[in-house]
C-alpha cells in the first residue's frame, strides 16, 4: 500500500510540477570530431557532480546492518520538489550538464533495508530484468525538470561496483559471475542489452516522449567505471545503443585508460577518465596526457575528480580548461560530489569514507569549511565562465521564494530553501496580514551532517501567548539580493 501511495503521489505532484511543460532546448547535443555542438557553436562545460537527482542516499539514517556485504546505505525516492530545487540549483550556478549515477539493480537485502532499486530481477530464471516502475518515474521527472530548466545529462546504464547493484548483482540472477557480464556470450550481458533496450525506448510519463526523443539527455553512458571493458564489449554495446536510437552520443564508460578499440569505434563519440589519488592519476599532467593518447579523434570528459583539497581541485579543474592537444581540449569536468536540499529542510550529505571530504552544497556555506565548500564552488563556477569564454563568474542570481512548510511546532521551523538562497529571514504577525515582526536574520540552511530526526535549524525565540494564533514568513537572501517573501504558514493551523 505504501508502495502504490508513493507512486500515486508522485505522478500527481510530477504532472502538476511540469504543468505548463517549458522546452529549453531546441536541438541534440552532436559531436563534430573531438568538440561538442550545440546549436552550431561548442558545448564545453564544468560543474560539481551530482550522482543523486533521481535516488538518493540518506546517510542520517546511517548504516543497515542488514546486508551482509558490510556496507549498505538506506535509499529513498527524491521528492518532486527536491528534483525540482536541485536541477535549478545546478542551473541557477551556471551548470550546463550533469552525469547522474548509474540504475540501480536489486539485491537480495533490499527488503530488510527498506529500499527499492530501479531494475528488478525477472519473473523466471531465463526472463529479462525488469523496470521498477515507481523508480522509472523519478527518472522520468529528472529528464523532464531537466528540460525545463536547460540542463544536459549523461546518463550511465550500470555500474562495475556494487555500491547501488551492479554488474555482479545482475550475474545473480541468471546464477553467473560479476565477470560474465563482460562476456558478450551470457546471459548476464543479454540482460545487460535487454535493459538499454527497455531504457532507450521508454515513454516519459510526464513529457509522453519516448527517452531516445528526448533532448535533454546528452549522452548514454555504457556503465559506471567499466574498467574490464573489452573491444567486443565495447563494439557490441555501442552498435546496440546506436541502432536502438540515432539521436544520443555514446560515451565509453571505462577509466583508468584510453583504449585504443574505443578511439576507433565509430559508435562512440565520448572519451572519459576518472581521477582519483587512489588511483595515481589526480593530476593537471593527466589531463594532457590523456587529450594526447586521444589524439582529437573523440570527445573527452573527465567524469569524475575530487577529494583533494581546494589548491588541488583548482589545478585540475584549471588544466581541464586550458589544457590543448591539436586544437583538442576537455569538453568537460566535474568534481566529486553534490546532494541537495531536503523536502523539509536543511541538506542531504555523504562523507566520502575515512577521509574528512563532505559531500557540496550549493551555493555554498561556511558550515563546509572542513572540505573549503565556498572555495570548491567558487572554482567551479569560475571554470564554467571560462568553459564559456568568459573572463569570470557571473553574480548569483537574487533567489526565489523559498517554502515554509506546515509548522507542528514553532520550536521547529522547516522550509525548503531556495536554490541559491544562503540565509534567511524569519517573520512573525498575529495578522495574516501583517504587521510583520523579524524573529531571526542570517539564518542558515546549510548544516553539515543535517539529521532532521534531532537537529533543529530555526527555532521562534519569542515568548507566545497560548490564546493567540501566530502567522510565519521567510525570505532568503545571497549577495545579490532578497527574494520575495514565502507563504504564509500560521500556528496553531
Amino acid at each position: 500500500m505504501k508502495i502504490v501511495a508513493s507512486f500515486k503521489l508522485s505522478a500527481v505532484l510530477g504532472a502538476l510540477l511540469m504543468a505548463p511543460m517549458a522546452h529549453a532546448f531546441d536541438s541534440f547535443i552532436t559531436r563534430d570530431g573531438h568538440r561538442l555542438i550545440e546549436n552550431g557553436e561548442e558545448f564545453r562545460f564544468a560543474g560539481i557532480h551530482a550522482p543523486e537527482l533521481h535516488r538518493i542516499e540518506d546517510d542520517a539514517k546511517g548504516v543497515c546492518s542488514a546486508d551482509p556485504r558490510g556496507w549498505g546505505q538506506y535509499f529513498k525516492w527524491p521528492t518532486a520538489d527536491e528534483q525540482d530545487n536541485w536541477i535549478q540549483s545546478l542551473v541557477l550556478t551556471g551548470h550546463k550538464a550533469m552525469r547522474v549515477y548509474v540504475l540501480s539493480v536489486a539485491t537480495p537485502y533490499d527488503e530488510a533495508c527498506d529500499r527499492e532499486t530501479h531494475i528488478l530481477a525477472p519473473e523466471s530464471r531465463d526472463g529479462m530484468p525488469r523496470l521498477n516502475e515507481t523508480a522509472m518515474v523519478h527518472y522520468d521527472r529528472m529528464i523532464a525538470l531537466s528540460e525545463k530548466h536547460g540542463l544536459r545529462l549523461i546518463l550511465p546504464f550500470i555500474d562495475h561496483w556494487m555500491w547501488w547493484g551492479g554488474r555482479e548483482q545482475l550475474a545473480a540472477f541468471y546464477g553467473e559471475n560479476e565477470d560474465d557480464f563482460y562476456d558478450v556470450n551470457s546471459k548476464t550481458y543479454a540482460a545487460y542489452l535487454n535493459i538499454i533496450e527497455q531504457v532507450i525506448n521508454r515513454t516519459n510519463t510526464i513529457t509522453g516522449r519516448k527517452y531516445k526523443d528526448e533532448k535533454a539527455i546528452m549522452a548514454w553512458e555504457t556503465g559506471n567505471e567499466l574498467k574490464s571493458s573489452t573491444e567486443a564489449f565495447l563494439t557490441t554495446t555501442s552498435a546496440f545503443i546506436k541502432a536502438n536510437d540515432s539521436n544520443h552520443l555514446v560515451m565509453d564508460g571505462t577509466y583508468l585508460s584510453i583504449n585504443e578499440f574505443a578511439k576507433n569505434d565509430p559508435n562512440i563519440d565520448i572519451i572519459s577518465n576518472h581521477f582519483y589519488t587512489v588511483n595515481h592519476n589526480n593530476t593537471p599532467e593527466q589531463v594532457k596526457q590523456d587529450l594526447k593518447d586521444i589524439n582529437g579523434k573523440k570527445v573527452y570528459f573527465i567524469g569524475e575528480f575530487g577529494l583533494e583539497p581546494v589548491s588541488h581541485l583548482n589545478s585540475v579543474m584549471q588544466s581541464a580548461v586550458h589544457s590543448e592537444y591539436k586544437g583538442a581540449k576537455a569538453a568537460g569536468a566535474f568534481i566529486w560530489g553534490f546532494r541537495g536540499r531536503r523536502h523539509d529542510g536543511g541538506f542531504y550529505w555523504h562523507k566520502e569514507g575515512s577521509s574528512n571530504v563532505y559531500s557540496y552544497h550549493l551555493p555554498g556555506f561556511a558550515e563546509g569549511y572542513r572540505n573549503d565548500e565556498i572555495a570548491v564552488v567558487d572554482v567551479v563556477r569560475a571554470a564554467i565562465a571560462q568553459m564559456n569564454g568568459e573572463i569570470k563568474a557571473k553574480p548569483l542570481p537574487v533567489p526565489q521564494a523559498p517554502v515554509l512548510r506546515d509548522i507542528v511546532t514553532p520550536n521547529n521551523l522547516q522550509w525548503l530553501g531556495s536554490p541559491v538562497g544562503r540565509w534567511y529571514r524569519f517573520e512573525r504577525a498575529t495578522q495574516a496580514e501583517g504587521p510583520w515582526q523579524i524573529i531571526g536574520d542570517g539564518i542558515s540552511d546549510g548544516q553539515n551532517q543535517f539529521n532532521p530526526e534531532v537537529d533543529v535549524l530555526f527555532a521562534d525565540p519569542m515568548p507566545r501567548e497560548r490564546s493567540k494564533r501566530y502567522y510565519y514568513r521567510v525570505t532568503a537572501f545571497n549577495e545579490s539580493g532578497a527574494s520575495a517573501p514565502s507563504n504564509i504558514q500560521s500556528f496553531p493551523r
